[in-house]
């Protein structure tokens, strides 16, 4: 996970928005990635448990989104993509062919801790009072998605013995 260029104690509530909403697409498009890989090596449940993330990290950014637009209307952005990586979104080798929805589950969960460690790790730097309160209520909706993870988590049966990676061909010269 890493942020480069932000000031964080001179960071605009704008720019805290913007950022914000960067880090939700961000995780959006890798849920997205990840569900389609799970498609690809046929593994349904973790498939579907990956597209669910993916509908809420878009779900949440559209409530970033609607509320910047609200104070700032069109004001361009000065915050870009290429100032974040891996802040929420999963790490790209959380992905497993025949991943089973505990595996799944668990990237998500590993996600959201990461996500809620970057704003527990920034906020001691933030300056401006609506920036601070911004990125604490951001830190306290990860604990809530964590929970949500956890509790879907709760209901599974545990994995069976052995590993899904036992079951990947080993690569061999074409």
């Amino acid at each position: 996970m890493s942020v480069q260029g932000i000031d964080f104690s001179q960071l605009s509530l704008r720019d805290a928005l913007d950022l914000a909403i960067l880090i939700e697409e961000e995780a959006h498009e890798r849920y997205n990635e990840f569900a389609d890989q799970m498609d690809l090596h046929h593994t349904r449940e973790a498939a579907e448990f990956f597209r669910f993330m993916a509908a809420n990290e878009a779900k949440h950014g559209a409530q970033l989104l609607e509320r910047r637009i609200e104070l700032f209307g069109s004001a361009p952005r000065k915050v870009t993509r290429s100032m974040l990586w891996d802040v929420e979104a999963p790490d790209f080798d959380q992905a497993r062919a025949f991943m089973t929805p505990r595996q799944a589950m668990q990237a998500a969960l590993h996600s959201e801790e990461k996500a809620h460690a970057f704003f527990v790790a920034v906020l001691p730097q933030v300056t401006i009072v609506e920036v601070k309160a911004l990125f604490d209520e951001l830190r306290e909706e990860e604990v809530a998605h964590q929970d949500l993870v956890k509790a879907e988590l709760a209901k599974l049966p545990p994995d069976p013995p052995g590993s899904p990676d036992d079951f990947e061909d080993e690569p061999t010269a074409q």
